[in-house]
């Protein structure tokens, strides 16, 4: 209990608390008359400008909840979860049900196959679809276009949901192995007393297979609202290709330009702990509203 206790005070613990504190403090120019550094081009003794970490109270969290940079990218991540959360979820749960069922061969290939995307750094998949959406090297537009087909993955239309695919790409595979041990916890006498009263398998599927993993579905869903808030590496990469995005597409890339300075005002650990707060606080509240949407449901 005791290694447990400290590993989870270390990582978890600690690196929270420090980040509340943090986000109490900004770091403001102010005029030093005693310089204690000549080696940076100061004179002792003469007037000087450093910067010093202050504590300024909430002020750090009214800048982010007035800004409206900040709920810009807050409004894009939550159509981008309501689109691509319950498309992954679906494709995920389809998929488990195709590998568990008796009708597919070679289960082990295509587990394997479905799982590996989630194997891939996310910044190597955003490099790589990066690639396939590029208009002048895409495969995926030479095909289209030999149907009379212009799409134009990174338009401001279009970019959120390329984003959304590389999302599902990545993480339905991880999905599916969630689902797939819920269904293979399922006892085989229940399959056999379906088969006995004369269910199909569509029946089968529907009428035991899904009501039997809601327990995994709920946890899938939790994890997906929860990556969704943390979306950074897609938006991050594109944005390298795409200038019109700005720093603060997404909560998280405004954070952390917050944090590096120079391009968000103002800058640094103490705003970017009061972003980083805040979508934790906004998680925290969505994943409550769905599992008592649930439980409602489950009555």
């Amino acid at each position: 209990m005791a290694p447990f206790a400290l590993l989870f005070l270390l990582v978890f613990i600690v690196p929270i608390l420090a980040s509340v504190k943090e986000s109490f403090f900004r770091q403001v120019a102010t005029i030093d008359e005693e310089c204690a550094n000549p080696l940076y081009g100061c004179t002792t003794g003469s007037a000087d400008e450093v910067v010093r970490s202050s504590f300024v109270g909430w002020d750090n969290f009214v800048y982010v909840l007035t800004s409206e940079m900040f709920w810009s990218g807050v409004g894009r991540v939550m159509l981008f979860g309501a689109v691509q959360v319950p498309v992954m979820i679906i494709a995920s749960l389809s998929l488990a049900i195709l590998i568990d069922s008796t009708v597919l061969k070679r289960v082990t290939v295509f587990r394997l196959g479905y799982f590996l995307p989630y194997a891939i750094p996310g910044v190597i998949a955003a490099l790589v679809w990066t690639y396939l959406y590029t208009p002048e090297l895409s495969p995926i537009s030479d095909v289209l276009g030999w149907f009379g087909l212009e799409v134009d993955f990174f338009s401001t239309n279009l970019l959120l949901w390329s984003m959304a695919n590389i999302t599902t790409w990545t993480f339905t595979g991880y999905n599916m192995l969630i689902f797939l041990a819920a269904l293979q916890a399922i006892p085989g006498e229940l399959y056999e007393a379906a088969r006995i009263d004369g269910a199909n398998a569509w029946q089968v599927a529907t009428r035991i297979k899904v009501p039997m993993v809601r327990g995994a579905a709920m946890l899938a869903v939790l994890l997906s609202i929860i990556g969704t808030v943390q979306l950074f590496n897609e938006p991050t990469v594109l944005a390298v290709r795409n200038g019109w995005m700005g720093p603060g597409y997404t909560p998280m890339m405004m954070a952390y330009n917050t944090a590096i300075g120079g391009q968000i005002s103002p800058s640094g650990v103490g705003p970017a702990s009061a972003i980083s707060l805040v979508m934790a606080v906004l998680a925290g509240l969505l994943a409550l509203v769905y599992m008592l949407v649930q439980r409602r449901l489950a009555k």
